[in-house]
C-alpha cells in the first residue's frame, strides 16, 4: 500500500538530513497532504516547519509573474506581442535604448519563455557573481532606475524568438514592465492578478510582521544562517515569498486547468498554449518548463519550475494528466529537485490511497 501521506513524509524525513528544514507536499486527484521535517534554525532553534511556514521561493516567482501577463493579456492591458520598448516607452532614460537584433523586436513572450536573447544577469552582475558567489543579497541595487539605464550597455546574445536562454533579467524586466503598465508594484500587481483570486494569503513581496514570524530563515550548506534577499525592481524573477499551503492552491488551480469555474482558468489555459521548444522532449511555456519522458519511463508528462536564493531552495511540478502534483520548500541552499522528482514519479507510477476513498 501506498498511501498518499506516506509517501509524501518519507520525503520530508530523507529531505530533513540533508537541509535545515523542508516542507513537502504532494497532491494526488484531489487529495492533499503536507508535511514538515527538521527544524526552522540549526540545532535546537526554531520549530519544525508546516503548511504556513514561509520561504523564499526564488525562480518559482516567475510563475506568478508569467500568471499576470496572461491575466492582463485576456484583460486587454497589454498584448503578448507588445515589444518591451513600447512598454516601457516613458520610462526609459533618455538615451537609452531596448537592445534589439534581428528582425523581432523585443516582446514580452520572449521575456516569459526565456527567448528574448538577453543574458542571465543584468548588466555590471556577472563578473561580481563570479568574483563573490556568495556576496549576501546580491540583487538589491537593481532598481529599475539601474536596470533600465544597465539596457543600454546590454547586447542580446541571440535574435528574440530564436532560442532559449534562460534569463533572471528578462523576467525581471517583464515584472517591471507589467506593474508599469498597470500602474502597480510588482507586489501589488501579482496580490490583485494572481493571489487574491486564488485566495492566497501568504504569497507576498513584503511579509507582515506576522508573516515574518513564520517565516524560515535560510542557512547556507553548512548550516549557518543568511541574510534575506531582497530583488528591488527585478522581483519578477525570484523576489516572493510563499507557504506550501498556498502553492498547493495554485497547482490545485493548474490541475484543474481551463475550467470555465476556476479562477484563472483562462489565464491558465494561456500560458500553456503558448510553448517554444527547447529541445526534442523539452519546452517553455509562459512561466513554466515542460517535458515528456521516454516512453521506457512512462511517457509521463511533468510541467515544472525550481527556485533558489541565498538560503533556501524550491521545486514545484505537477501532470495535469495524470492528476499528480509536488512541492518542496526548504531553508537551505541545496537541490531538493532530485527527491521532489522522486516523489513526483511515485505518485506518477503508483496507485496510491487515500483517505476516504
Amino acid at each position: 500500500m501506498n498511501d498518499l501521506g506516506s509517501l509524501v513524509q518519507q520525503t520530508a524525513d530523507r529531505l530533513a538530513g540533508q537541509q535545515v528544514g523542508a516542507v513537502v507536499a504532494g497532491l494526488a486527484r484531489g487529495t492533499v497532504e503536507i508535511r514538515g521535517a527538521g527544524r526552522t534554525g540549526p540545532g535546537a532553534a526554531g520549530g519544525p516547519p508546516g503548511p504556513d511556514t514561509l520561504f523564499e521561493i526564488g525562480s518559482v516567482t516567475k510563475v506568478f509573474t508569467s500568471l499576470a501577463l496572461a491575466r492582463l493579456t485576456l484583460a486587454g492591458t497589454v498584448t503578448l506581442d507588445d515589444p518591451l520598448t513600447e512598454v516601457l516607452a516613458d520610462a526609459l532614460p533618455a538615451g537609452v535604448t531596448v537592445p534589439a537584433k534581428g528582425p523581432e523586436p523585443l516582446a514580452l513572450r520572449h521575456l516569459a519563455t526565456h527567448t528574448s536573447g538577453l543574458p542571465r544577469l543584468p548588466a555590471g552582475m556577472l563578473l561580481s557573481s563570479l568574483l563573490s558567489p556568495n556576496k549576501p543579497d546580491p540583487y538589491a541595487h537593481c532598481t529599475a532606475e539601474a536596470l533600465l539605464a544597465g539596457l543600454g550597455r546590454t547586447r542580446l546574445r541571440a535574435a528574440p524568438g530564436r532560442s532559449f536562454r534562460y534569463s533572471n533579467l528578462g523576467a525581471g524586466l517583464l515584472g517591471l514592465a507589467l506593474a508599469h503598465r498597470a500602474g502597480l508594484g510588482y507586489g501589488e500587481l501579482v496580490r490583485r492578478e494572481v493571489c487574491e483570486p486564488l485566495g492566497l494569503k501568504d504569497t507576498v513581496l513584503e511579509p507582515d510582521p506576522e508573516q515574518t514570524a513564520r517565516l524560515a530563515p535560510g542557512h547556507t550548506p553548512g548550516g549557518r544562517p543568511v541574510p534575506a534577499w531582497h530583488l528591488a525592481d527585478l522581483a519578477g524573477a525570484g523576489g516572493l515569498r510563499s507557504t506550501a499551503a498556498d502553492l498547493a492552491v495554485l497547482l490545485q488551480a493548474q490541475l484543474a486547468g481551463d475550467a470555465e469555474d476556476t479562477p484563472l482558468g483562462p489565464a491558465i489555459a494561456l500560458t500553456r498554449e503558448v510553448r517554444h521548444r527547447v529541445n526534442p522532449v523539452a519546452w517553455m511555456h509562459l512561466g513554466w518548463l515542460g517535458h515528456r519522458l521516454h516512453a521506457r519511463q512512462g511517457g509521463h508528462l511533468q510541467i515544472w519550475h525550481n527556485g533558489g536564493t541565498g538560503g533556501y531552495r524550491s521545486f514545484i511540478a505537477f501532470d495535469p494528466e495524470r492528476q499528480v502534483g509536488v512541492i518542496v520548500l526548504a531553508n537551505t541552499r541545496r537541490s531538493v529537485d532530485t527527491p521532489a522528482v522522486r516523489l513526483l514519479r511515485a505518485l506518477q507510477t503508483t496507485r496510491a490511497t487515500f483517505p476516504g476513498r
